[in-house]
């Protein structure tokens, strides 16, 4: 294989003229790195080796000066847009359309079109389709029907869109002007100036010579044209015919136009290599189900090369930079040189993610009585890496306990900052003009810290680099407000094209790059991954306000010249290499099924190649062993602690009603989280889910009914409710004040779902009130009483008192009947099949809510046994209590279960059974053989479920 660079530079060898006086232009730094390694290898002597230029370099050259950074020139565009626009917007809302206006402006110069023409007709298109006088009254009344927002335009808004497209031609025309007079340019202005001058060019003392061009660019175009018409210079094309003669083949698309062109025509040559066709049996295609196990297909490739080969004829492509660090991870031991030639995103480096949080911190900052206060959700976020926790580890461990217990939505920084350094400098109120040394600061601070870690570091000087010189291009433009949003978004939209440099020798090793660093590059073994539709050639459109059908209009480049770039980009891959494996995945990306690359397809359909050999990645299939939990001695031993009587009572652990129920579901549940101890993980509650919905609804009745402190019984009649409606909206306050332990005297801020939220509790809790004057006088007895039972239980070691425990949410007194009254915020059933039905774990329909409900009559009952009154237990479904047939109580066969103590025998029986169970030494805590009922069970990845 003799890679094209080097059969190049060998023919301008063989050339009369000498090396000292060419210009060879490529078109990128790394060709010429490549080109002047071949040529050292090619001659015998010492000589004088060419200039070797980029083409950027040539016209930055002849222009005399080079462009300005982006964000300078954004500035500047922005200075003149308030000039412009009579309702200047912020210039942190100007900034990112400012983007796509400088960058049009690029397209506009490099491809020389008539900016104030093209800009005319836009200004003039935009106008024709907000203009809807053309359509009758009946018309627009059934556009309106499913265009809401059709209705709301106005004329004034109509003006402000208009002028808007209006104002871009001049402001197109004046930015020339300002740049001209700053001393400043961007890089198509450079290019155009360049391409409008051409015969103020002097003939150059050098012979140029153009080496792997593909797509010109118009400016390019002309600049290279003119040097060959006029001074006679050179072009090596790097082409093949499989796609040069094929008119329909986009990798040809840039070729056969110049072709036909009457000064590039006569540069090609006579005879055009036709190898690609020929490769039909040196292409393999992979297919593999996962993205990331493609790594390890290219680490078992690699294993495969020959001993003598040497390794940097090989090359692996990522189209994808996410693949990198997988496929170096492995790569097989036996390599011991590498050279990547692509960096990897410092957005992907802990150390961005940490500064990023920072940046989110103080975007949540409120000022309550003086107080600096920060928002929960980021300080737990930066509380998660090991920066702070390393520095003061106790006192953010204890922090972190103390936001999670205690539910707390904001956390003043008197209590944040530790005994570290750390914390002193990131939780502080910052003003957003200082926010870029606030960062700097921070990353100093870093980097003391992470002497030992050479990667990060590196991160942080790449980082600290840029950011010094933001901050240096806003102290220029002091005249710009910042607001801490547009810092952040400015944060991630720069630092997102940051990436960090691999030092290496790039012409000795492995060869790793992306896609378009190999342009020019020859290898005889090619391994490209991720060869999927989407990936490569990569998916979306061209970012522009320029539409469509205007750009291929004025011979701006559209979507179909980034395809053909990319298509030759691939297929040049190809034309000396002697080994290829194209590797694409079938997994699922979105709900779209993965599909390989057109390029794939093409050549399965026009070459022949052989299609995909399935990669399968070895897994295992056998499924999770079923998991049980013997009762040893030293787990019956543990479960003493539900007993009323073997411990101390500062060490008993009695029982809920929601723990029997876990223990029905599933018995390995159980044991995890009343045996073991397992705790789900906590987190601070912001959105009113069920649980948080019902904990304050309960709390709001309890405020509204409760009983004083001597605990005396509470008559409500009707005048006495007439006296509480009023007092729903403070019980509903204070309730959610106590959920969020906000501190009396201090003020409570609502959010938008938690006002929602409010309004409901205030009218169910009216509801509540309503229907208890509509159905008559009652005795408040309980609200919220927590209350200890026991139970004995027959076990093989003799009877023993079982301890259990529940909060019953109001116990009244109506009509003669003790009434437990059980509020739900779900959909609960009241309907019972029988008492032998509710400890049934393998009952369908078995109702929790009733098990739980007279569960408390028997506590209740136990409490006080001198109770001759009926006891009636009832659900009270809040979702139902606007239901005119709304019935609270109890059913079984069709009637009201009017008195507990008609199924007591029964239930108690059922009770004591399933209790026996959990201590008989025999049953193993398994897992209950329903899945459904694993779906969102907190320990479900234990037993692999």
């Amino acid at each position: 294989m003799i890679p094209f660079l080097k059969e190049t530079a060998q023919k301008l060898l063989d050339s009369p003229r000498k090396l000292e006086d060419l210009v060879v232009v490529l078109p990128n730094r790394r060709a010429g790195l490549f080109f002047t390694r071949y040529l050292g290898e090619l001659i015998d002597n010492p000589v004088w080796m060419p200039e070797v230029k980029t083409i950027e370099q040539v016209f930055y050259g002849l222009a005399g000066k080079a462009p300005a950074d982006e964000l300078t020139l954004i500035f500047e565009l922005y200075e003149l847009y308030r000039q412009i626009q009579e309702e200047p917007e912020d210039f942190d809302r100007f900034y990112f359309w400012g983007e796509l206006i400088l960058k049009d402006f690029n397209d506009l110069d490099q491809f020389m079109a008539p900016a104030k023409v093209l800009y005319q007709d836009l200004a003039e298109i935009k106008e024709f389709e907000s203009d809807l006088s053309f359509l009758t009254e009946e018309q627009k009344d059934l556009i309106s029907q499913f265009w809401l927002a059709f209705e709301k335009q106005n004329d004034q808004e109509k003006q402000k869109f208009l002028r808007f497209w209006q104002i871009l031609g001049r402001l197109y025309e004046d930015f020339q002007h300002r740049l001209k007079t700053a001393g400043l340019a961007y890089s198509g202005q450079l290019y155009r100036q360049v391409a409008e001058n051409l015969k103020a060019i002097g003939k150059p003392k050098k012979h140029y010579v153009f080496i792997g061009f593909n797509a010109f660019t118009l400016t390019e175009e002309k600049l290279i044209g003119h040097f060959v018409k006029e001074f006679g210079a050179e072009i090596f094309w790097d082409v093949d015919q499989y796609y040069l003669k094929d008119p329909i083949q986009e990798a040809g698309l840039f070729f056969r136009d110049y072709q036909k062109d009457s000064i590039f025509g006569k540069t090609f040559p006579e005879e055009i290599p036709d190898e690609v066709r020929l490769k039909k049996d040196d292409i393999h295609v992979h297919s593999i189900p996962l993205k990331t196990n493609q790594a390890n297909l290219v680490g078992k490739l690699l294993e495969e090369l020959p001993s003598d080969e040497k390794l940097e004829e090989t090359v692996i492509i990522l189209p994808d930079e996410q693949l990198l660090f997988p496929v170096l991870h492995s790569l097989p031991s036996d390599i011991d040189k590498l050279n990547v030639t692509m960096g990897y995103p410092v957005r992907n480096a802990p150390v961005y993610a940490f500064l990023d949080a920072v940046l989110d911190l103080q975007r949540y900052v409120k000022i309550r009585e003086g107080v600096v206060n920060f928002y929960h959700k980021p300080v737990t976020d930066l509380l998660s890496f090991p920066y702070l926790l390393k520095e003061d580890q106790a006192h953010f461990q204890a922090l972190l306990e103390k936001i999670k217990g205690e539910n707390l939505l904001e956390i003043p920084a008197s209590q944040l900052v530790g005994e570290s350094k750390l914390s002193e400098l990131v939780f502080q109120q910052v003003d957003p003009s200082g926010v870029f040394e606030y960062l700097g600061q921070l990353m100093e601070h870093l980097a003391q810290d992470l002497q030992d870690d050479e990667v990060q570091r590196s991160y942080l000087f790449q980082a600290f680099k840029q950011l010094n010189r933001i901050k240096e291009i806003f102290q220029g433009n002091n005249s710009k407000t910042l607001k801490i949003d547009f810092v952040l978004k400015l944060f991630r939209q720069i630092f997102r094209e940051l990436k960090l440099p691999f030092e290496g020798e790039p012409l000795q090793g492995l060869q790793m790059m992306g896609v378009l660093e190999s342009r020019n590059l020859d290898f005889r073994r090619v391994i490209i991954c991720d060869l999927n539709e989407g990936s490569f050639p990569p998916g979306g459109g061209i970012n522009s306000m320029i539409p469509f059908n205007l750009r291929r209009a004025f011979g701006l480049p559209v979507q179909e010249q980034n395809d053909a770039i990319y298509a030759y980009t691939f297929y040049r891959l190809l034309h000396r290499a002697e080994e290829v494996h194209l590797i694409y995945t079938t997994a699922a990306d979105q709900g779209k099924a993965g599909e390989m690359s057109r390029f794939l397809q093409q050549m399965q359909a026009e070459m022949g190649v052989a299609g995909p050999e399935i990669s399968m990645v070895p897994v295992g299939l056998t499924p999770a062993k079923e998991i049980q939990v013997q009762k040893t001695p030293e787990v019956l031993n543990d479960m003493k602690i539900f007993l009323a009587k073997e411990h101390p009572v500062s060490k008993n652990r009695p029982l809920s009603a929601s723990a029997l129920n876990m223990y029905l579901d599933c018995r390995l549940k159980f044991y995890f989280r009343y045996v073991a101890g397992l705790k789900e993980r906590e987190e601070v509650v912001t959105e009113i889910d069920p649980s948080t919905f019902g904990t304050i609804l309960h709390n709001a009745v309890e405020t509204i009914y409760g009983l004083d402190e001597s605990k005396t019984p509470r008559k409500i009649d009707s005048h006495e409710i007439d006296r509480l409606m009023p007092q729903a909206t403070e019980a509903v306050d204070q309730a959610i004040r106590n959920f969020y332990q906000v501190e009396e005297g201090k003020s409570m801020e609502y959010s938008g779902q938690l006002q929602i939220a409010r309004e409901i509790f205030i009218k169910y809790l009216e509801a509540i009130l309503k229907y208890d004057q509509e159905n008559g006088e009652f005795t408040i007895l309980g609200v919220e009483a927590d209350v200890p039972a026991s139970i004995p239980v027959q076990t093989k070691d003799g009877v023993v008192n079982f301890a259990l425990q529940g909060v019953i949410d109001r116990v009244d007194l109506k009509d003669g009947v003790v009434r437990l009254i059980d509020y739900k915020t779900g959909k609960d059933d009241k309907k019972v099949l029988s008492i032998e039905s509710l400890f049934d774990r393998d009952e369908k329909k078995r109702n929790k809510a009733a098990m739980q409900t007279l569960l408390y009559a028997y506590f209740y009952q136990f409490e006080h046994p001198e109770n001759q009154k009926p006891l009636k237990p009832g659900i009270f479904n809040i979702r139902e209590i606007y239901n005119p047939k709304f019935n609270p109580f109890l059913q079984m066969n069709g009637q009201e279960i009017q008195d507990y103590k008609a199924v007591e025998e029964e239930f108690r029986e059922g009770l004591s059974g399933m209790l026996g169970e959990i201590l008989d030494p025999e049953v193993p805590f398994s897992q209950t053989e329903d899945e459904e009922k694993c779906k969102f069970c907190p320990f479900k990845e234990i037993c692999g479920r």
